[in-house]
Parts: C-alpha cells; sequence; structure tokens
C-alpha cells in the first residue's frame, strides 16, 4: 500500500494497512498477484494502473517518463523461507500474463541495479538483470542504480 498513498509511511502500518487493502479488494480493484508454494502463500507481486500509485507521481526516480498509459510494478515479496527457487521470476511471468489478459499494453517497472548483491530484503523492485531476461527495455534512468523499464504488451 505504501505507493498507492501519499504521505506518511506512519499511516500505513498495522490494521489500517489491512484495511486499505481489503477496501481496494471490496471494490473490485485487484492489487497484485500472490504466489503459492503447497496451498501457502510465499509470493506477491503489487501491479496495477500507474495512475493507482500516488507515490510514482511525486517521485524523482520513479515519476513519469512520457504521458503514455502504462502500469507500474512497484513490489515484490517473497518469504525467506522460499527465496532462491525462481519465485520472484515466476511472479514476474505471471504478472506480464495478468496484466496482457487485461488489455494492458504497457508495463513498467523500475528495478534495483546495482554490480554487488543486495540483501534480499531490499529487493522488493526486483533486479533489473530479472527485468532484462523478460524482455523489459530501459527507458530512463535518473539514479545511477535505478533505470525506468518497460515492457509492450501484444495483444491477440
Amino acid at each position: 500500500m505504501a505507493y498507492r498513498r501519499s504521505g506518511s509511511m506512519s499511516s500505513l502500518l498495522g490494521k489500517g494497512n489491512k484495511r486499505a487493502l481489503k477496501s481496494l479488494v471490496d471494490r473490485g480493484r485487484i492489487p497484485g498477484l500472490i504466489g503459492y508454494e503447497d496451498e501457502r502463500p510465499v509470493a506477491w507481486i503489487s501491479l496495477g494502473p500507474r495512475e493507482e500509485y500516488a507515490k510514482l507521481q511525486r517521485s524523482p526516480i520513479m515519476k513519469p517518463v512520457d504521458d503514455k498509459l502504462v502500469w507500474s510494478i512497484v513490489c515484490f515479496f517473497v518469504d525467506a523461507r522460499s527465496r532462491g527457487k525462481g519465485l520472484a521470476e515466476r511472479m514476474l511471468k505471471a504478472a506480464i500474463e495478468y496484466a496482457g489478459s487485461r488489455g494492458v499494453t504497457l508495463l513498467e517497472a523500475y528495478p534495483v541495479d546495482k554490480k554487488e548483491r543486495s540483501h534480499a530484503d531490499a529487493m522488493w523492485f526486483g533486479a533489473k538483470c530479472m527485468y532484462d531476461r523478460a524482455g523489459f527495455q530501459e527507458v530512463a534512468r535518473r539514479k545511477i542504480t535505478r533505470p525506468v523499464m518497460r515492457k509492450s504488451l501484444k495483444h491477440s
């Protein structure tokens, strides 16, 4: 929920955050996808229309590149016990397929691009190399370690 709201992060803690997420779902908005392992939720990817992410509008790194309609991928989570199994990459593939099924023509993401390996807890945006493998192209870079990447989706 952090990027869907503007302002202090403290308003996103605990039950308030859960209520806000539930409210999205109750209104028919799908805020992301959940990955399961043996019927246990172990992975998450947040994606949706860029305009639903208030913090992206004012971010110096993730602000709009142009006025094209895009869906944004802003967050990954993989449970610590399930990391190292390629789940983030599988979640990205599922997100691409889901967005395509919803008629989305352009996906955008804001990954981390560092030479040294980052701690897994700091990789909620995903790694650039993962997006490279999925066919995303860099369209802007406003900070040395943070490219803006896009993938065009085709529809049959």
